[in-house]
């Protein structure tokens, strides 16, 4: 539904000015912004795309000159991301599943579905699952027997909820996602090769044959509130106690978290972050795409890991890293330094030795 720009100010906490009963109905980057849109401008870099749109009402950064900017209408925006996350709270309709419970439903009769529940076409529900008031589930999902999940959830078409999960409140998770698969746990009868590589760093004393047995995963996986799962992203069970994840953290897509991971509150796990069996993740840990942290290692409180880093023993708390395997930020980029001198230090090694070879 259409918002006034002063509806929006109010719900954001902002300030506005100019006719602030004009109403929007939709948000736009300014270059595209018509009439009736809002027009996303939270920085000087994007004036030149107000004057090429055609917006009458925009959000700003502060202490713009909206008039001369050709606006009826602004939003004063201090922190334009943190207004970009209210603003499109406010008109995102969120999916279309119709309340209630869908008659193409498969539920077990010892399920309890509280007030409020919309359940979409092809779900299927297992004996003994709880389910909170007012969660959203879309079609296509399945939850497992023994599961609960809090209220105001949003599981979105093809999740897989396995067998005694336990999920808070306000959880939201992406298409796709498997949640309590098996943990990847296998031993062999005699030591293994990869068992003897660990002992030795690389050395082999004989080659072998040898075969894997299963470890079955007993446990299951405990998420707190405020969690949110990614599309396709895959959190396997603990073998005997619960894989956790806590109160507030984010995984993006693809994001794989192994069996036995405890990861700490307020998270951020960008795409194909990986984090194998076991390992600790402190709280408020930021990694970026393709990290990965090796199996029984803890990573502290605090740590931001940029993209691609590699993480092989405990990183203490605060620690910003880089690199594979990671080192400290400052640390990776004075080596990336040299790395990148060593032609020219070849080269200079080169005419060193002819002069020692002619004299």
């Amino acid at each position: 539904m259409p918002h006034t720009i002063a509806e929006i100010a109010q719900a954001l906490g902002a300030d506005c000015a100019g006719d602030v009963a004009i109403l929007v109905a939709r948000a736009a980057e300014p270059e595209q912004a018509g009439p009736d849109d809002l027009a996303l401008a939270m920085s000087p870099k994007f004036a030149d795309g107000l004057a090429a749109g055609q917006a009458r009402a925009a959000m700003v950064w502060p202490g713009a000159d909206w008039q001369s900017l050709g606006l009826k209408a602004a939003i004063f925006a201090p922190r334009g991301r943190l207004a970009m996350a209210g603003l499109t709270a406010m008109l995102d309709p969120g999916p279309g599943i119709a309340p209630g419970i869908h008659p193409l439903c498969v539920i077990d009769p010892t399920a309890q579905i509280a007030l409020g529940a919309a359940i979409g076409p092809f779900v299927t529900i297992g004996a003994g699952v709880v389910i909170g008031a007012n969660a959203r589930i879309a079609s296509h999902v399945s939850i497992g027997d023994g599961a609960r999940i809090g209220p105001d959830a949003l599981i979105l078409h093809g999740a897989r909820i396995g067998a005694r999960v336990t999920i808070g409140a306000r959880f939201i998770c992406q298409p796709g996602a498997v949640i309590g698969s098996d943990g990847f746990s296998f031993v062999t009868p005699e030591k293994s090769g990869v068992e003897e590589i660990r002992e030795t760093l690389g050395k082999r004393e004989d080659i072998r044959a040898q075969s894997w047995t299963r470890i079955h995963s007993v446990g299951a996986v405990t998420i707190g509130d405020d969690v949110e799962i990614g599309a396709n992203a895959c959190i396997d069970r603990g073998t005997i106690r619960d894989t956790t994840i806590g109160a507030g953290t984010k995984l993006d897509n693809l994001v794989h978290v192994g069996h036995n991971v405890q990861i700490g509150r307020d998270c951020l796990l960008c795409g194909q972050v990986g984090i194998a069996g076991s390992a600790r993740i402190g709280d408020r840990v930021v990694m970026a795409g393709q990290c990965g942290v090796n199996d029984n290692i803890f990573v502290g409180d605090d740590v931001i890991c940029g993209g691609a880093t590699k993480i092989f023993t405990n990183a203490p708390a605060g620690r910003v890293l880089l690199g594979y395997p990671a080192v400290k930020m400052e640390t990776h980029i004075e080596m990336q330094k040299a790395l990148r001198r060593l032609p020219r230090l070849a080269a200079k090694v080169a005419e060193i030795e002819k002069v020692i070879q002619k004299s």
